[in-house]
């Protein structure tokens, strides 16, 4: 088993040509689809939703997806990225008003 993990970002990727960018990022190495989801409210950036998650999934990726909630209200987008495909589910503490509902909530969803 590897020390690390290479998760690179897809915000630089082409959404043009996204499923194919992600295609050749994994091919050079990569192990790991990172998506930082913004909702331009909790950070200032407004990036994209589960949809863009279930679109990677349709076009064939089966990499596991890293996805960096830095969203408030956290909870209400978890259950979207879990349906969409997420593998992994991160977030920012304070976008919680319950951390032990958010991490269950986790959880449940796989």
């Amino acid at each position: 088993m590897k020390d690390f993990l290479i998760a690179p970002s897809i915000l630089s990727a082409d959404f043009a040509r996204l499923g194919e960018d992600v295609e050749k990022v994994l091919a050079s190495g990569a192990d790991v689809v990172h998506f930082d989801v913004m909702d331009n409210h909790y950070v200032p950036n407004l990036t994209f939703g589960a949809p863009i998650c279930q679109a990677l999934r349709n076009y064939g990726i089966d990499a596991p997806i890293d996805v960096h909630l830095m969203v408030k209200p956290v909870d209400r987008i978890i259950p979207d990225f879990a349906k969409a495909g997420a593998s992994m589910i991160t977030f920012h503490v304070e976008a919680t008003e319950h951390l032990d509902r958010t991490l269950q909530l986790i959880k449940e969803h796989g």
